[in-house]
């Protein structure tokens, strides 16, 4: 397993650590300036902005782009709400592509308002996925499914298992030696999972690991989605997962991304970002 200790260039910030609280410009600088080797920033940073712009200074920095987040839910109501659903997904992978994201982050919804159909949330999602791959694809961007923790399953994600959603990269890519269909493994999402050591590896053979985000699962949490710890301030064992991850053959940079409005996102961006780089180091 890599030695992060000291080594801050082989992790990247997810934008979401730093609460939003400065313009994006200033979150590149601080990042930068840290030692940190890649950012992953937010649609919400790019609306009305110059992208390319920012592209540029995200490279003048000397960051890369891990990943660009997130997709608009695809399952609607009705086949025109799904077609814009569609429409605002390309062009944000447009974005990810003017920015050199690595991939394009897909959280792909839970169930459209008033439904209790999860198959079709689920068909809608295997539809659009295979509609943004081929986008994704003719742009130069790689598309990420990131699978939630089954909790997500009604609002946020029908797609909870990290083996769904490599079984899901097989049925619409099928086996190949350059994936552009993958997956992003978030440890608070899937640390719970009793086959997950199985399908890491089961995704390192198929190329499909796109990102690996990390934080903690906090116990007690106080909210399911805005109470991410740091690592090693919780229940996930983040080095062994990390072991795993590694040992499938990742080799892209480790991204942090806590939500957190209670804590952390009420510290100065400078103090954030130097106790990452210590439990980077230690604790996970």
């Amino acid at each position: 397993m890599r030695d992060l200790s000291g080594h801050p260039e082989l992790c990247a910030i997810n934008t979401a650590t730093l609460g939003f609280q400065a313009p994006i410009e200033d979150v590149i600088e601080a990042v930068a300036r840290a030692g940190f080797g890649g950012i992953a920033p937010w649609r919400r940073e790019m609306e009305g902005r110059d992208v390319p712009a920012i592209a540029k200074r995200i490279r003048a920095a000397g960051l890369n782009v891990t990943g660009y987040c997130r997709s608009t839910y695809i399952p609607a109501a009705d086949h025109a709400s799904f077609l814009t659903n569609i429409g605002a997904n390309k062009r944000a992978i447009d974005d990810a592509a003017t920015l050199g994201a690595y991939s394009f982050v897909m959280v792909v919804g839970g169930l459209p308002a008033g439904s209790k159909n999860i198959a079709s949330a689920r068909q809608q999602m295997a539809e659009g996925t295979a509609i943004l791959l081929e986008y994704g694809k003719s742009v130069g961007v790689r598309i990420a499914l990131e699978p939630l923790h089954p909790v997500y399953a009604a609002d946020r994600s029908c797609l909870a298992l990290l083996s769904e959603a490599l079984d899901l990269c097989d049925t619409i890519e099928g086996s190949t030696a350059n994936p552009w269909l993958g997956v992003c493994a978030d440890v608070y999402h899937v640390w719970w999972d009793p086959n997950l050591k199985r399908d890491i590896a089961r995704a390192g053979t198929a190329k499909r690991i796109f990102g690996f985000h990390v934080c903690d699962w906090l116990v007690p949490t106080r909210d399911v989605l805005n109470d991410r710890g740091m690592m090693g301030d919780g229940v996930i064992d983040v080095p062994a997962i990390r072991f795993e991850i590694d040992a499938a053959g990742y080799g892209g940079l480790i991204e942090v991304e806590i939500f957190s409005p209670e804590n952390w996102w009420k510290k100065p961006m400078i103090e954030v970002l130097r106790v990452v780089q210590e439990r980077l180091g230690s604790a996970s």
